[in-house]
Formats: structure tokens, sequence, C-alpha cells
């Protein structure tokens, strides 16, 4: 039984509601949590700890799998594996009644993704979907799956020809606008650590993960507590989907910016790609991305309802991952079972703002991440090994309307090309990013060279203020920060930690409003995923994809002969 562990790190007991369907044949399951590995043991003495567990011989455990697996690094002195765990047994019922006070056993429930019923409205086109990140991936898909044979246009890249311009981009500073680390096959989350936790709490999670496993993403994150791709293996997952929708009867168009739309007495018609190629349709999921910045200007021009939301903006920090390691670990550092320790710190300022760490890339890279000529842009990026020198981290400091020049509905959008703008300035002019040392950033001094750490932003870096490209709050903010966090993860407040600017794309700035039935007052167009306001990471994209996919099937008629498969 191959389990593809990966070990992650859980600083609190919990674990995530997303569902298991249950083992094949199956009727009953039972549900054993907080079985406790010590971590030198390996994964076999699972069934052991079973056993004892639910007291039973072992011939009568006919099966188990794993539904959820965490680390418990709490305690000083060791360091367990912790395991949420599905078995079959030979009499569940007398088992359960055995043990109907232990809390720690239960029924496991069996809960399948299920495809809506659909409806009875003809098409006459093919709908359409806009965008290939996570929520038009993942909307393209159900479509596809459920006969109904989209047409799915992005306005980048392939993922192949979009790695090669971006290699391009870190290389010489030479931008494509429309093929970027924003724009192209599989969205943003193509270049980042490919994280697929999530926060939300919906059975469409596991639909999402189990697509992603059949498209070759690594097993284990089916139940590990902190799961990840990496941005090497998620652009083979991207493909595949992409290959899935095109078996299956869909149709995917590269190099197709969604310029205008049609609106004929206030319903899609059509919509208008490159300026100049007019597509027929009566349905456009339109999940843009929250960099698309000429797509809401678009839209607000044609009356679409949009208002400006809270995101966050701040700077990437930047350690030692042997460093994060040790404040982790502790002497299991190194630990041939322990992958590299990631984290998750926040604090409350004085001054009424929030200061956190998001986005954390375990042994990944700050990677320059603009759409825009003339702007810096940061984000993080790490493979699936996650074995590069250094971790690094957004600590950011959230915004609201209220911070925004004016009540104009694009101002987020505004608020972030103006910091962007000051952070290509400081950097020189050619997208090198302006960095400072942590303990240089705290003591209100220019950096005048490098400590331990070295940059691993892919352009070149320099030496600055970052006061220069970041409203004064927010430098307030993380001055008084940083110190604090230190004490709740020590070496956090390194002197020589490397901060970077800027990072502004923690989220959409902007909120494309819709009804319950995911549909604005211009009938027929379905807003989906983060570019949309409705969705914060990979999965919760991806779910919200999947939501406005069901929402037009129910209305619908399948345009082709299908089943879901």
């Amino acid at each position: 039984m191959n389990h593809g562990m990966v070990f992650v790190l859980i600083l609190y007991m919990g674990i995530i509601d997303t569902r298991y369907a249950g083992i094949e044949g199956s009727i009953n399951l039972v549900r054993v949590t907080g079985l406790k590995i010590p971590v030198g043991e390996k994964i076999t003495d699972l069934k052991k700890a079973l056993v004892k567990k639910i007291r039973i011989r072992e011939q009568d455990l006919l099966d188990y799998k794993i539904y959820k697996q965490s680390i418990d690094a709490r305690k000083a002195g060791m360091i367990y594996f912790v395991y949420t765990v599905d078995v079959k047994l030979a009499n569940e019922d007398v088992a359960l009644k055995k043990l109907r006070n232990n809390r720690d056993i239960s029924v496991a429930p069996r809960l399948e993704y299920e495809y809506v019923k659909t409806g009875r409205e003809k098409f006459e086109h093919r709908p359409v979907v806009a965008g290939t990140g996570p929520a038009g991936l993942f909307a393209g898909l159900i479509l596809s799956r459920m006969g109904y044979g989209p047409v799915l246009l992005e306005r980048g890249g392939d993922v192949d020809s979009r790695v090669a311009v971006v290699n391009k981009f870190w290389e010489t500073g030479k931008l494509d606008p429309e093929c970027n680390v924003q724009f192209g096959e599989g969205g943003a989350g193509t270049f980042s650590d490919g994280k697929l936790t999530t926060l939300i709490r919906d059975l469409r999670c596991r639909k999402v993960l189990e697509e992603m496993i059949e498209a070759g993403a690594p097993e284990e994150i089916i139940y590990s507590y902190r799961p990840h791709i990496g941005t090497d293996k998620l652009r083979t997952v991207v493909k595949n989907i992409r290959n899935r929708i095109i078996s299956l009867g869909g149709e995917v168009r590269f190099g197709s910016k969604v310029t205008d739309l049609i609106i004929t007495s206030g319903k899609i018609t059509g919509i208008v790609v490159n300026d100049k190629d007019i597509l027929e349709t009566s349905v456009l999921v339109l999940a843009p991305g929250h960099s698309a910045r000429d797509t809401f200007e678009m839209l607000y021009s044609r009356g679409v309802k949009i208002i400006p939301k809270a995101f966050s903006i701040g700077v990437r920090i930047e350690h030692l991952q042997e460093v994060i390691n040790q404040a982790q670990y502790k002497e299991f550092a190194g630990h041939k079972n322990l992958g590299p320790a990631d984290y998750k710190l926040s604090y409350h300022a004085s001054n009424g703002r929030s200061a956190y760490t998001f986005c954390m890339c375990p042994g990944g890279v700050v990677v320059a991440a603009a759409s825009e000529e003339g702007c810096v842009v940061i984000n993080g990026m790490s493979e699936y090994a996650r074995d590069a020198e250094n971790a690094n981290s957004a600590l950011l400091v959230g915004v609201s309307p209220e911070d925004f020049a004016g009540d104009h509905p694009l101002a987020g959008v505004e608020f972030q090309r103006n910091w962007e703008r000051k952070a290509f300035e400081l950097g020189g002019g050619d997208y090198s990013a302006p960095v400072q040392l942590v303990g240089d950033f705290l003591a209100d001094r220019p950096s005048t060279g490098m400590g331990t750490v070295k940059p691993s932003y892919k352009k070149t870096v320099k030496l600055s203020e970052l006061k220069d490209c970041l409203p004064a709050y927010v430098i307030e903010t993380l001055r008084e920060a940083i110190p604090e966090l230190d004490k709740k993860m020590r070496g956090f407040a390194r002197p020589d930690a490397i901060l970077t600017g800027v990072e502004t794309r923690s989220s959409s700035p902007v909120r494309i409003i819709r009804d319950e039935n995911y549909e604005t007052r211009v009938k027929g167009l379905y807003p989906a995923g983060e570019g949309a306001g409705y969705a914060g990471g990979i999965i919760s994209a991806a779910v919200d994809g999947i939501k406005v996919a069901e929402a037009i099937a129910r209305r619908y008629a399948p345009f082709l002969h299908g089943t879901c498969t």
C-alpha cells in the first residue's frame, strides 16, 4: 500500500473537513482519529496502532486508508505523525457498540461528489469559459464531463510556452503583458508553491483533489494537512486537465483574450476576442484572475456592477530554511522523515491593523511576478521537493477601500499600481526588486550589504529603504509586528533575514457582483474564482468554478451527448 507520505508541520491539532468517499466495496467504514506515531517509526506501524486503539484482532481489520495526516510538534522531546484513518472491519456493529463512548471512533461518512440534475433550456451555442486558472479549468472540466462541450479561452499561452516566456522575463527583463506569471494556462498558481490548503468546508474540495490526482498530482494531497504540488508538478497536472477537457468534447484556445462583451436586451449574446473576432454565446463563465485589470475596466464600462474589496500588501521575508527547521523542529531538524518546516504567524498591532504571513514557501524562491510594464510585483514559488536553500513567505498588512484614493470601483487597482510603480523606480527601473535586511528595516536605516541569507529573487535586487515603496501605516505595522512574531517563532527577526518588495496581489482588489444563481445583472455572465472576488487560493477558486458550472447545468440541457465520467 503506497501512501506517498508528505510530512507537514501543524502547531495545533485539528482536521480539515474535506470528505473521504470511502474504500471501494465497503458498506460502512469506521473512522479512527488521534492515532499518534513517533517520528522515527515506520508507517507500517500504523496497522498495529489501529488494532490496539480499536481493540480488535488483527484479522478483523480488513482494510484501511489514511483520511488525514498531520504533525504534532507541540511537546518538547518528541514529534508525532497524527492520523485519522478510515477502516473496514469484519464486524463494524460490534466494534461501534463496544466503543460507543470513545470520541475517537465513529462511523465514517461516505460522501462522493454528485453531479447536479441538468436543466432543459437549450443552448444555441456552446458555453464559453474565459480564463484557465483553477476556477476556469474546473468549471470547464465539470461542464465537459456533463456533456456541455465548453470553449475555454486563455489570453496567455499554454503551460510549456508560458514557462519559456516567463524564464525569458526573469533573465532579460523583457515582459510580455499577455503571457507572464499572472496570465497563461493554470493562472497565477502555476508559478507558486501549488498549495492546496483552504479554510472552506465544502464537499467539492475532495472532488478537486481527486481530479488533480487523476491528472498526475501526488496521491498524498488527498490526506496531507498542508498539501502542495509544487510548481514543477502542477504544470503537468494543468496540462493533463486541459487534455481531459478536450477528450470530453471541450475546446481550449490560447492567445485569446476577451476584450468586449456583446450585450443585447441585458443578455450576453456574444463576446469579442482580441478586439476583432466575434464568438457567439449566451453563457460566459468569466474567471479572469486577480490581475486582469484591463478586464475589470472593460466590465465597468459595460455596466457590470463591480465594488472594491479589501486585500493585503507588504513584502516577502526570506530566511535560511535551516533556521526555520531549527525553530520548528528543534532537535529533530534535519530528520529524514521530516520535510522542510513551514509556519503561519499573525499579530494584531497597536494601530488596529494586523500583520500576518501568507503563502509560505519552504525551500523556495522569490520571483518577479509583474503583469504590467513599469511595475515590480513579487511572489513566492517552490518546487515539489522544496529543496532550495531559503524559505520565504509573504508578510502582509490588510488594506481596505477606506485606504484607497476615492470611491471608484477600481480604486484598489490604482492603489496597487501606485506602490508597484514606486517599487519599480526604487529597484532601478529594470524589474530589479528593492530589498532591505530585517535589522536595518527595524532600525530605520538603509542596508549596505547582505548577510548570510542570499536573495533568491529571480532577477537582480537593489539595496533600498522599503519605506519608500509602501504606505507609512504598513511600515509602522511591520516594524511593530516582526519582533513580536519572533517571540512566536525564534529567528523570524534575525537581522540578516531579507525583506523584498512589494507584494500587492494577495487577492483581487474587486468583487464582480453576482446573485444567488452566480449570475450578474447582465444575464448569461457568470463571474468565478479569485479574480471575481469569490476565492482566495487554488482549491477555493476551483470549488467556485465547480459551483458556477453546476448553476449553468441546472438551467441548461447538455450541448453534446454525453454522461458524467
